[in-house]
C-alpha cells in the first residue's frame, strides 16, 4: 500500500507578528511602530536632565558633610585641647535671612506655573513674571553670604583664628565650605533670572535650582545645631 508523503512549501517565511505584512519602508526590518502611528505610545518616559541631576548633586553634598561630621565627632573625642567656644548671635539672623529666600523663591517658582498657563493662551489665569521675587531671593541669599563674613569677623574680634583650636578650625571649615555651596546656588538663581528675561526659561530649570535652594536651608540647620551642640 502507497503511503503518500506531502512536502512543506517551499521559501515561506514564519509569520512574525510585530512584522507588518505590506511593505514598511525600512528594508524588510521590524517595525515597531504602532498600527495607529502614535510614537507616544511605545516611548519610555525620561524626566528632564535638571530635575535628575540635581538629585546626584544633592547626594553627594550630603556624603560631603556627613564625612565632615564624622570627623568632627572623632576629632572631638581624641582631643585634649578642644575648647568651646559661643556661636555669634549673627548666625541666627542669618537663618532667618535664609528662610527669606527660600520664601520668595517658592513664591517665584509658583508664580513662573501660573505665568506659563496664561502664555498657552488660557485667558482665566492673571499671572506676571516672578522676576521681582527671584531678584528679592537672590538679594536676600548675598545678604546670608555677607552676614557669614561677619561672624566670622567676629570670632577673629575675639582671637579665634582658623589655626586657633580644633572646634574654632572646624567652624570655619564648615561654614566656609556652605557658603561655597549657597554662592553656587546663587549662580543658579543669576541663571534662571537671565534665561527668564530671555524666555527661554523652562520650569524644570527653576525647579531644581529650588529644590537646591531649599536643600541649603535643610543643611545650614543641620550645621547650626552640630556647631551648637559640638562647639
Amino acid at each position: 500500500m502507497a503511503t503518500t508523503v506531502h512536502e512543506p512549501p517551499k521559501n515561506e517565511e514564519r509569520r512574525d507578528p510585530l512584522r507588518p505584512t505590506g511593505n514598511s519602508g525600512n528594508g524588510g526590518g521590524r517595525n515597531l511602530v504602532p498600527a495607529d502611528g502614535k510614537l507616544p505610545a511605545v516611548k519610555d518616559y525620561s524626566p528632564p536632565p535638571a530635575s535628575t541631576g540635581i538629585w546626584v548633586v544633592l547626594a553627594s553634598i550630603t556624603m560631603s558633610f556627613a564625612a565632615f561630621t564624622s570627623a568632627l565627632i572623632v576629632r572631638q573625642g581624641s582631643a585634649l585641647d578642644w575648647r568651646h567656644l559661643t556661636l555669634p548671635r549673627i548666625l541666627y539672623l542669618n537663618t532667618l535671612v535664609l528662610f527669606a529666600s527660600s520664601f520668595a523663591l517658592e513664591i517665584a517658582r509658583r508664580q513662573l506655573g501660573a505665568f506659563m498657563v496664561k502664555q498657552k493662551g488660557s485667558p482665566t489665569v492673571e499671572a506676571e513674571k516672578p522676576t521681582l521675587w527671584l531678584y528679592i531671593s537672590l538679594s536676600l541669599g548675598l545678604l546670608f553670604v555677607a552676614g557669614q563674613y561677619v561672624a566670622w569677623l567676629q570670632l577673629r574680634a575675639q582671637g579665634l583664628f582658623l589655626n586657633t583650636n580644633p572646634n574654632s578650625s572646624f567652624f570655619y571649615v564648615l561654614t566656609a565650605i556652605h557658603a561655597i555651596h549657597v554662592l553656587g546656588g546663587l549662580g543658579g538663581l543669576v541663571r534662571v533670572i537671565s534665561r527668564l528675561n530671555r524666555s527661554i526659561l523652562r520650569k524644570s530649570t527653576l525647579d531644581a535650582t529650588a529644590y537646591y535652594w531649599h536643600f541649603m536651608d535643610a543643611l545650614w540647620v543641620y550645621l547650626l545645631l552640630l556647631l551648637w551642640m559640638k562647639l
